[in-house]
């Protein structure tokens, strides 16, 4: 059983642990289209802006050159936003870095050739068209007009041309952040996010204020690159809120799966201390019967020894004789009795039909009565009882008999548990509205287990032989029973080989 649910518990890690890495590889699939996506819309909209007017061209002049290329490309530039100022960035690029490009590396022959063999369709998308089409929807048809080898040529023709162009000046913050937002809403996919545009290796202008290149989750993509997959420029983004965002996924499910993970092993430890319980109730209970057996065993072996001698003719003649052996059956005869009232009265304490009477009471004369009847014992084994009543205040509201009964059967217990002769010393004192009665003897004492069960039914602290020492385990429960029926507390206090003191405390009466 214990296998079984150690097997559970670890398919469970296993499986959330499981779940969480295939949570992060479809993460990162999707960061990875997402990157795609804003890179591809990045530079289709560059295409957009630069074709236009490079259409217009072809209208206004015969054959390009390199001035025509800058108007071009400053014609690009006016069109754009103003660049926003940034502060402490690493590159410091600027307006007037275009102006400083003289020479354009262009085969103007090229664009001549690619101008020249997209005119005539253009012309003909142009006398087709819708007269009530606005300008912008005509150039959209022309673009999606475009066969894939002449958009592939201004597409190599217009990187050419915008490579002259600043990297702040070609992409703004807040189209990546536009572009990044859009893509993570379609996903629904809710993290944070950090950028950076990186130039071999070198920060730009375009980044966030926040952005890492250390972060965990940086994902990089290729920004404008050529037919043939190099690129001068790379987009990075950290997705900060990556590692949440796996887990929010199967917490719902790993919460349920923790619960009844739990309920499991709360019902199996349950079931484990309940079996434990019952295997020492058993064992107790097996005690009780061997320690009832044994004390009822020899009253009625002493007995019966006592009536085959009254039957013997020279005994029965001998009158001192007769009369020791009768009081021998009567003694034997009264230990029986009271060893099942004792049973008989914890019965009916657990089932509340014990009916204690209560009546003003003095303490010190029940100790006093209850001294007397084992006081014999105590002399025979060549021991003593000393009291030390200091209380002033002893008037307590309690059953005379049960009370003497619950100081005979802790003094009986210091008796029972004394290896020599018993020395017992009982002290009284009153504590605020209270009387404390405190009995002490030098016997074996017990451990801190025993302690704390030795007021437990059928609880006997063992010395080696079971039968060592006579009882069944009931004299204490009842003691405790009795002393929580007067609304009192008793506690012990022990220490192995040092003997042991009972306390019990009572509430005083006026």
């Amino acid at each position: 059983m214990s296998l079984s649910l150690i097997g559970i518990i670890f398919v469970q890690g296993y499986w959330i642990n499981n779940t969480v890495e295939n949570n992060e590889e479809q993460f990162s699939f999707n960061a990875k289209q997402i990157l795609i996506s804003v890179s591809n819309g990045i530079q289709y909209r560059e295409f957009e802006e630069m074709f236009f007017p490079l259409r217009e061209i072809i209208h206004s002049i015969e054959e390009p050159d390199n001035n025509t290329i800058r108007q071009l490309l400053n014609l690009s530039i006016d069109k754009r936003t103003k660049p926003f100022e940034y502060a402490n960035e690493i590159l410091e690029e600027d307006a007037k870095l275009f102006s400083s490009f003289i020479n354009f590396n262009i085969d103007t022959v090229r664009l001549k050739s690619i101008l020249n063999r997209n005119v005539e369709n253009s012309l003909q998308e142009t006398q087709s068209s819708n007269t009530e089409l606005s300008a912008t929807s005509k150039l959209e048809r022309r673009i999606k007009g475009l066969t894939d080898l002449q958009r592939k040529d201004y597409e190599i023709l217009i990187g050419e041309i915008a490579s002259f162009i600043p990297i702040h000046r070609r992409v703004k913050k807040k189209e990546i952040e536009y572009l990044l937002k859009k893509e993570l809403e379609e996903r629904d996919i809710k993290v944070g996010f950090e950028y950076a545009i990186y130039s071999r290796s070198l920060a730009t202008k375009v980044r966030s204020e926040d952005f890492n290149l250390d972060h965990p989750a940086t994902y990089a993509i290729a920004l404008f690159a050529d037919d043939q997959g190099a690129s001068e420029y790379q987009l990075l983004v950290n997705f900060t809120g990556k590692k949440q965002y796996v887990l929010s996924t199967i917490k719902g499910m790993a919460i349920l799966s923790i619960i009844f993970t739990l309920i499991i092993v709360i019902a199996y430890s349950s079931a484990l201390s309940q079996l434990m319980q019952q295997r020492q109730i058993s064992q107790i209970k097996t005690d009780f019967i061997n320690n009832m057996t044994h004390e009822l065993k020899t009253p009625i072996a002493t007995i019966n020894l006592a009536l085959d001698a009254i039957k013997n003719p020279k005994i029965s003649g001998d009158k001192e004789k007769l009369q020791r052996y009768m009081t021998m059956i009567r003694e034997e005869n009264k230990r029986m009795h009271a060893q099942v009232e004792n049973v008989l009265r914890i019965s009916q304490l657990e089932k509340n039909e014990l009916n204690i009477k209560k009546d003003r009471q003095e303490l010190h004369d029940i100790i006093e009565d209850a001294v007397t009847h084992v006081s014999l014992i105590v002399e025979n084994r060549q021991g003593y009882i000393k009291t030390h009543l200091g209380a002033l205040k002893t008037t307590i509201l309690a059953n005379d008999s049960h009370m003497t009964n619950v100081v005979v059967n802790v003094l009986d217990n210091a008796i029972k548990y004394s290896e020599s002769e018993p020395k017992i010393d009982i002290y009284t004192e009153n504590v605020k509205n209270s009387i404390v009665l405190k009995i002490r003897d030098h016997g074996i004492g017990m451990s801190k287990v025993a302690q704390k069960k030795i007021f437990e039914k059928f609880f006997r602290e063992h010395t080696g032989d079971l039968h060592n020492v006579k009882g069944h385990g009931l004299g204490l429960t009842y003691v405790k029973r009795i002393i929580d029926d007067h609304h009192g507390q008793i506690w012990v206090e022990s220490e192995r080989g040092k003997g042991s003191t009972f306390i019990i405390k009572l509430p005083l009466i006026s």
